[in-house]
């Protein structure tokens, strides 16, 4: 039986892990923090094809069960002028499973715990450092703190900043910074904005904010406010109170209550850079591939990164199931992923640039915001959400 080293506890580290034992591959999972998940006081929506590829391995039941709709989404000017509103992207399928919102630390959460339910071992404070193809191909992972772990195949699935990718192809891209930090915050302590299941995008002057509602009345909300890139180290630094004053800055003057609900935000507010990867020209060697965010990361603005993730790792598993030999699986893999999730990296940064501050950009949007809105969007549910693996 063939055996896989999975690089990267993530969401797409547990999801590819339950599905290659779906298709009868042993694998092992590789995380390099000793406890937790990486950025884990932002939330996100995992949409119907995301919820879709979870049900083919049956780990959708734990998602659902730890999150809430995400039906309708509306938009408003930073004037305060409501540009109009829509069913969020897969809601309305019957036939599917509508979008759901939940905090990424429940996300990974829910898939570890039922990940290690099916057996799946997943081995903490382990960061790659190396890894190399030896005998007859088999990929030999060295980690930092001296252990090392031989299989028959490597996988990438650890993150934006990927080592995996390196390993492939040390000329491989570095991930772009889109200019943009994602501050998310949770308060209690104002009169939600949004109903219940619905997401309140707000353009902004100078910034973009967008929350909902909880069923126990929290607001989620979330900005995209400038800022110079930071290090690890140096963004951990600052503090909730300075994120709270530099986002209401940014959105006071509109008139609009987003400015009044970050002042409301006590300490629970957490701050990340937006980065993309359009193309990253290698996925795979003879050994080793790369999925999810590690292959090709879009800007938050389209919010399928996680779905995306998802989906890479069933189909990455069925392809291994059904040709044995690693790099024609990794071939077909490809094949069947590029194009689509390069579509949706694109597709994530024309949504970044219409929301992003301007003067002429405000005034061509509010003008044509309403008329695609009004004729049904810009075309992409179908392809977005519509997605299905046939196992």
């Amino acid at each position: 039986m063939t055996d896989a080293l999975i690089i990267g506890g993530g969401i797409a580290g547990a999801v590819t892990a339950m599905a290659l034992q779906k298709a009868g591959i042993d694998a092992e999972v590789f995380e390099a923090y000793a406890t937790g998940a990486d950025d884990v006081g932002a939330f996100l929506v995992v949409f119907t094809n995301g919820l879709e590829a979870l049900r083919v391995i049956g780990a959708h039941g734990p998602v659902v069960a730890n999150s809430f709709p995400a039906g309708r989404v509306e938009f408003v000017s930073g004037t305060g002028k409501r540009l109009g509103a829509r069913t969020l992207a897969g809601a309305a399928d019957a036939t599917a499973m509508g979008p759901r919102t939940l905090t990424r630390a429940t996300l990974y959460r829910v898939l570890h715990d039922e990940a290690r339910r099916r057996g799946i071992p997943v081995r903490h404070g382990k960061r790659l450092v190396a890894a190399e193809t030896v005998g007859d191909r088999r990929v030999v992972a060295s980690f930092s703190d001296g252990s090392r772990a031989e299989g028959d195949l490597l996988i990438g699935a650890d993150g934006i900043h990927s080592v995996v990718r390196k390993l492939i192809d040390p000329a491989a891209p570095r991930p772009h910074y889109t200019g943009q930090n994602t501050v998310c915050g949770y308060t209690r302590d104002v009169e939600p904005p949004s109903a219940p299941d619905t997401y309140t995008m707000i353009y902004g002057r100078r910034a973009f904010f967008g929350c909902t509602t909880a069923p126990d009345g929290e607001v989620w909300w979330f900005a995209n406010a400038p800022g110079p890139e930071r290090s690890r180290r140096d963004l951990a630094a600052v503090t909730a109170d300075q994120w709270r004053q530099r986002v209401a800055a940014l959105l006071d003057g509109d008139r609009t209550p987003a400015a009044a609900v970050v002042r409301a935000t006590g300490e629970h507010i957490v701050a990340s850079h937006a980065y993309d990867l359009a193309v990253t020209p290698r996925w795979y060697s003879d050994t080793m591939v790369i999925i999810g965010d590690a292959a090709h990361a879009a800007a938050p603005n389209a919010a399928q990164g996680a779905s995306m993730a998802i989906e890479d790792a069933i189909v990455l598993a069925k392809c291994l199931r059904d040709q044995h030999e690693p790099r024609r699986a990794f071939h077909t893999y490809e094949e069947l992923r590029r194009a689509r999730v390069e579509r949706a990296v694109a597709h994530s940064a024309r949504m970044a640039r219409r929301s992003a501050p301007g003067t002429m950009r405000r005034l061509v949007r509010d003008v044509l915001l309403p008329r695609s809105i009004e004729h049904g969007g810009d075309g992409a549910d179908a392809w977005l959400t519509g997605y299905r693996i046939e196992w």
